[in-house]
């Protein structure tokens, strides 16, 4: 599994991050391919199709976060990510302490955002 700072080193990769991409939505565009032409906004034709977008995976004791590289036969773990206590407890806090894969948005956004060196220190 890559670290965080193999991620932040690889520009390729960090240009393929789609930020918008959720669990659902990856599920609804590799797994139900007769559902895709409802929002138009991707067409998956093949297995050479690809995505990578982080979750956060809560079914463990503590929220984990995932690098995930998705194609219509698998989704593959690229990079596990240990949240910060505070930001973890404030996550699982909006989640209503359920078990679940979440999308990464918001607070925990910005921190990834920033550890990724792809914005700015915030003081």
């Amino acid at each position: 599994m890559m670290t965080i700072s193999e991620i932040r080193n690889n520009r390729q990769l960090l240009n393929d991050i789609d930020w918008n991409m959720t669990p659902e939505e990856a599920v609804r565009l590799y797994l139900e391919w007769g559902n895709n032409w409802a929002r138009g906004n991707y067409v998956i034709r093949s297995k050479d199709d690809v995505s990578h977008y982080f979750v956060v995976n809560t079914w463990k004791e503590k929220p984990v976060l995932y690098l995930v590289r998705r194609n219509s036969e698998i989704a593959q773990d690229l990079a596990r990510i240990e949240l910060p206590h505070p930001i973890a407890e404030r996550f699982m806090q909006s989640v209503g302490y359920n078990k679940g894969v979440y999308a990464v948005d918001g607070e925990l956004r910005q921190w990834l955002q920033q550890e990724l060196g792809l914005q700015a220190a915030t003081s």
